[in-house]
């Protein structure tokens, strides 16, 4: 499988996103503008670097400047989509089958929500796409999903419905299970459940949900 980690310009404690790549062993590695703070930072030297540069030091672009084998991607500040969008499509594009973001939260909480909107890019072309920092793991699923509890990231396994009602909501190995349950929208119900069993299954008929795995420290 084809897997690609992408950086963009939040929070990405170095320790957390140096592990998560040494774990990945990515094919493609992006830096997405003041991403590449985290790459300089790590000495890391990504695969492509996307952005119109607003907002990485001078000397940090400098650094990458002089960089042989770097894909450059150059954007203009005046577009339609953010910086992170068109990394993610560039990567669906080199025909990755999994795209983890990083450095994808942070204080700019309209950019933490457009993120999580772009985890959707993938349906329909089957790319999961993953969002991490250092307490989170989160994803959105239209079919959903098994997660191990050897496997899981963190403590707590919270679900929410995206796009609308969440038809026919099953959960089995988990401390609080459903049966066929109609989720609707604007509801904190399926905030920190927990996996029980070896092995948590999430399934429903029809609808968008956001599955947030989650640990307090």
């Amino acid at each position: 499988m084809k897997q690609a980690v992408i950086v963009t310009g939040g929070r990405t404690e170095p320790a957390f996103g140096e592990e998560y790549i040494k774990k990945i062993q990515p094919q493609l590695l992006i830096a997405v503008d003041s991403g590449m703070e985290f790459f300089y930072q790590s000495g890391i030297i990504p695969h492509r670097i996307v952005g119109d540069f607003d907002s990485v030091k001078e000397k940090t672009l400098e650094f990458f400047r002089e960089k042989d084998g770097i894909d450059w991607v150059e954007l203009i500040p005046e577009k339609d989509d953010t910086d992170t969008e068109a990394a993610i499509r560039g990567a669906i594009e080199s025909q990755c089958e999994r795209i983890h973001l990083l450095g994808a939260t942070g204080s700019r909480i309209d950019h933490v929500f457009a993120n999580i909107h772009l985890l959707g890019m993938g349906f329909g072309k089957g790319v999961q796409i993953i969002m991490a920092d250092t307490h989170n793991r989160i994803r959105l699923t239209e079919k959903g999903i098994s997660i191990k509890k050897k496997e899981q990231f963190g403590d707590y396994v919270s679900l929410l419905p995206f796009a609308g009602e969440v038809e026919g909501l099953t959960l089995k190995g988990m401390k609080y299970p459903l049966k066929d349950y109609n989720y609707p929208c604007f509801s904190s119900l399926g905030i920190s459940n927990e996996i029980v069993e070896e092995e948590a299954v999430i399934s429903f008929k029809k609808g968008v949900l956001m599955v947030v795995e989650s640990k307090d420290s």
